[in-house]
């Protein structure tokens, strides 16, 4: 017998679109270089794991990276799609994505640099927050057609 995964019968679709906003919310404060408004989403003790696999744990410890990754980089905007929200609790979900990445001054993706994104979002009290934020490099080892599907697929968010 396979066990089945639990899912909530609590959750709605508002809840649905409110974890979508927080994502957009997130790349949005990125891509405008506010990290006081991106680390703001996170819970006092989110994590971060960053592009390059730092691990940033706690609110302010995310605000002092992502300051000090704007101070230091002149930085990528993210174009990205939501591919799932997965609701593991009535009070916590999964949003899995993919994004790409508009280097400064460019107008088209870098496919060096696409990326799979996972987010674990918690309700806290009526809004929800972003517990832990993964970005990790899509580099699909060996099966290069896999990238270039991905590429293609986040250029066609631009147009």
């Amino acid at each position: 017998m396979t066990p089945q995964r639990s899912r909530s019968r609590d959750t709605t679709f508002p809840d649905a679109m409110d974890i979508r906003a927080l994502h957009a919310k997130l790349l949005g404060a990125w891509n405008r270089r506010d990290g006081e408004t991106f680390a703001g989403l996170f819970t006092e003790d989110g994590s971060l794991v960053g592009f390059d696999g730092s691990p940033i744990d706690g609110r302010s410890a995310i605000a002092e990276h992502v300051r000090q990754v704007f101070a230091d980089h002149a930085t990528a905007a993210y174009v990205a799609k939501v591919r799932e929200v997965r609701f593991l609790t009535p009070d916590s979900a999964l949003l899995r994505a993919v994004a790409g990445m508009i280097p400064p001054g460019k107008t088209d993706i870098d496919p060096a640099v696409n990326a799979i994104q996972s987010l674990v979002a918690v309700r806290e009290a009526d809004h929800w927050r972003v517990a832990l934020y993964q970005n990790t490099p899509a580099q699909f080892h060996g099966r290069p057609e896999e990238a270039e599907r991905l590429t293609e697929e986040l250029r066609a968010l631009l147009s």
